[in-house]
């Protein structure tokens, strides 16, 4: 069986590549591979894009590295320096701003984001989740799916609200579950499917609100 089982809706095969550039803000906690499928779709052609910052709160974090070398301004923002979520989420917002961005996309972010972050970028926060959502939300979600047997699981992008891992759901693509698979098998599948479909739910999210 193919790993890529469903993509829905459809992935574009003529990306709008019209208009202005979407400024993308990029938040992320580890290695930032989602970051890198969105700079090589924005430098391919298919997703008309610039990536104004990423913000990162893992001071060991890949991502930044990743960033570097696409020539992006990366911003650590550790959680530990913080008071509160709230304190962290109000200075990621100032910081997205002072860069000009318009959407945010949260690529591997994990850190449950708050109304001050929310608030700020309404309708214009995006996440992409390990899981086909509404199943499996919240952490651990690929050792969940493995925990309940289920034969079916894969990513999904959706528009951040304040409930977790429960706004619209822009796009998602199934993997199957194979016999023999462990958390780190499965995981690696998945990130296939996420770097297919996170650039592809941009555009369609800035189609369908923007």
């Amino acid at each position: 069986m193919s790993d890529l089982a469903l993509v829905s809706p459809p992935l574009p095969t003529s990306p709008c590549l019209t208009g202005e550039a979407l400024k993308l803000g990029i938040m992320a906690s580890g290695s930032g591979s989602n970051f890198e499928a969105v700079a090589a779709a924005i430098a391919a052609g298919q997703l008309n894009a610039q990536i104004q910052v990423l913000i990162y709160n893992n001071p060991q974090a890949k991502a930044a590295e990743r960033a570097q070398n696409h020539g992006v301004p990366a911003v650590l923002l550790n959680h530990r320096d913080f008071d509160s979520r709230e304190a962290l989420d109000a200075q990621v917002a100032e910081t997205l701003q002072a860069y000009g961005v318009e959407w945010v996309i949260m690529a591997g972010w994990m850190r449950i984001v708050t109304p001050t972050l929310i608030d700020a970028f309404p309708g214009r926060m995006i996440n992409i989740h390990p899981s086909l959502l509404p199943s499996f939300k919240g952490i651990r979600a690929i050792e969940q799916a493995l925990a309940s047997q289920v034969k079916l699981t894969g990513c999904t992008v959706h528009i951040v609200t304040l409930e977790m891992d429960s706004g619209p759901i822009l796009m998602q693509a199934a993997v199957p579950i194979l016999e023999g698979d462990d958390a780190e098998r499965l995981h690696q599948r998945i990130q296939v499917q996420e770097h297919r479909i996170l650039p592809a739910a941009i555009a369609l999210a800035a189609q369908r609100y923007g």
